[in-house]
């Protein structure tokens, strides 16, 4: 088929790149416009906007699809199916009717949970047993469309939201080829059901400050969820430092909660509302990732309370 392909982060990549090695035709590729990065504040373009460029693909990067210089520029693209992978923009009614075979768009969970912009950190966060991909026919609503095929990922014990990432845009992307391959002859979509609908809310860099009162568990959990961004942060002496791995343990303390009970190269043992913490990797204010061993190297450690 004669594809358009939305998409904006690097989630999106090994889908567009397994459609430029597919048999299919890749008209042109739609993703959002330059955005000021880095320290410089300069100018980038989309990661997918750099690998479009890479595979020699036209690229369009409309503010807007609402507008109709844009829906005819896309028309001219004629496309049979819009495959859209976190694009970032809604896509208008002009546009879903558009190509013949409709709209369908990769989603990186089991729909109709986690719907909306952070649905692998929110299923992290919330304990959830297992995640997945989504392959859904785009409505008007948000990622409230029919399901095309779904696959399942269990969620293991350590799993960061950055690993979870990586695997779940492997997986996406060869159920699109499943999905498109048969997208032609007619594939069967099943319904959501509105009911067991979850919101994913979108990730804030003061959401990932560790609250100590909690469980051990959900801290553990939130190191995970909260990994590679914003990562989850705590204070010492007014500083935020930074949470990269760590572990519940079992067991309690009498020390206050965020109080460190013990250091050792194994980890620092922080006393949480419920059982301990182990911070397994952290990062100081204007230093680099270490792991513990490295941290209590020339650090009294025992005693020191994070806020």
């Amino acid at each position: 088929m004669r594809i358009v392909f939305a998409g904006t982060p690097e989630f999106a990549l090994p889908s567009l790149d397994a459609l430029a090695a597919s048999a299919h035709e890749l008209a042109g590729v739609l993703t959002q416009p330059d955005r000021p990065a880095g320290r410089g504040r300069k100018l980038t373009p989309t990661p997918v906007k750099q690998r479009a460029l890479e595979l020699g693909l036209p690229v369009q990067e409309p503010t807007s699809l609402k507008q109709a210089a844009a829906v005819a520029a896309l028309q001219e693209l004629q496309p049979e199916v819009i495959v859209v992978v976190a694009y970032g923009l809604l896509l208008p009614q002009p546009v879903l009717e558009l190509p013949r075979h409709g709209c369908i768009n990769l989603h990186p969970s089991l729909l109709p949970r986690w719907r909306g912009a952070a649905p692998i950190e929110r299923a992290v966060l919330a304990g959830d047993a297992e995640t997945g991909v989504s392959i859904m026919q785009v409505d008007s609503g948000l990622d409230s469309g029919p399901v095309l095929l779904s696959r399942t990922l269990a969620i293991e014990a350590g799993m960061t939201s950055g690993d979870l990432h990586a695997r779940l845009a492997t997986m996406g992307a060869a159920a699109l080829l499943q999905v498109l391959a048969k997208l032609p002859r007619g594939l069967r979509a099943t319904p959501q059901d509105e009911a067991a609908a979850t919101y994913a809310e979108r990730l804030s860099k003061q959401e990932a400050r560790i609250d100590w009162q909690t469980d051990a568990s959900a801290v553990a959990r939130a190191v995970c969820g909260y990994a590679p961004w914003p990562v989850a942060f705590t204070l010492l002496d007014g500083q935020p430092l930074r949470i990269w791995r760590a572990q519940a343990l079992p067991g309690t303390s009498a020390a206050p909660a965020g109080t460190v009970v013990a250091a050792a190269a194994e980890g620092i043992d922080v006393a949480c509302g419920r059982g301990l913490l182990r911070v397994q990797e952290l990062q100081l204010p204007g230093k680099r990732r270490m792991d513990a061993a490295s941290a209590v190297n020339g650090r009294a450690w025992l005693g020191l309370h994070f806020d």
